[in-house]
């Protein structure tokens, strides 16, 4: 269903996470370290994600500085690709925070 368009190949896709590899080994250890290992990393995968995408968007950046960039959109494109990843990361900083404020509170 999906038609690749002549010209749009410059337009990649974000890189999906990969949560496989870190589902296999959490199902390998005890499971207080299987869901430590799972949570740390899904934050890590976030983590490399925006630095990846970030690291796009300024060598476009540079590209474009230099004029070296054929196709100027593609610079918001990696932009708004760097804007959603960072939200990412910041939505599940967030919800982690308020997870363990939760936790603090709970009386043993």
């Amino acid at each position: 269903m999906e038609e690749v368009m002549e010209g749009a190949t410059f337009i990649t896709p974000m890189k999906l996470w990969n949560l496989g590899e870190g589902l296999n080994e959490a199902q390998n250890m005890a499971p207080v370290n299987a869901e430590a290992s799972l949570f740390k990393s899904v934050f890590k995968n976030a983590v490399d994600q925006v630095k990846e995408t970030e690291a796009d968007v300024e060598h476009k950046q540079y590209l474009l500085a230099t004029g070296q960039l054929d196709d100027a959109h593609t610079l918001p494109i990696a932009e708004a690709k760097a804007s959603l990843s960072l939200d990412v990361l910041l939505t599940l900083r967030n919800k982690t925070l308020s997870a363990y404020e939760e936790l603090i509170k709970l009386n043993v």
